[in-house]
């Protein structure tokens, strides 16, 4: 949960209404990786977050009471799968990400459940991920895809 030291964040289930705002962010968080890659076009980038949004799995991030981001856990056969993970650009480095990745952790830690997730070749993100022990599973020319088993 939040500390002392980091900006006050909650998280909260996500409802059919955070589409929109959740795909904006997605556009800018994730427009200088796919730019690097060749791969950006302003439309596909929202609607992929549009046509895989499930409020069910999906938690928003609010920061002194505003949208800052999401996470969604979506089930899988053997775990879940961490999707959609985004923070606004002004938040990020502030610890946030690393809080609310550990908040999602330690529950799949609690059901002893193996997290899944892929980001982009080159993605930033892959340091923070490893950091909370996710290693490489797989890779192919776009997407490095990570796991990591329930901590002991």
């Amino acid at each position: 949960m939040p500390t002392n030291t980091l900006p006050p964040w909650t998280l909260r289930q996500a409802v059919p209404e955070d589409v929109e705002p959740i795909a904006e962010l997605r556009a800018v968080v994730m427009r200088p990786d796919l730019e690097r890659l060749g791969r950006y076009d302003e439309h596909r980038v929202r609607q992929r977050l549009r046509d895989a949004y499930a409020p069910e799995h999906t938690s928003v991030i609010e920061a002194a009471g505003s949208f800052a981001g999401c996470v969604a856990r979506r089930p899988a056969e053997d775990g879940w799968w961490l999707e959609h993970f985004y923070l606004s650009p002004a938040l990020q480095g502030r610890g946030i990400g690393s809080a609310v990745l550990r908040e999602v952790l330690d529950r799949a830690d609690a059901e002893r459940l193996p997290v899944r997730l892929d980001v982009l070749r080159g993605s930033p993100a892959r340091r923070l991920y490893e950091r909370h022990g996710f290693t490489l599973e797989r890779e192919d020319a776009v997407d490095v895809f990570l796991v990591r088993d329930p901590a002991p």
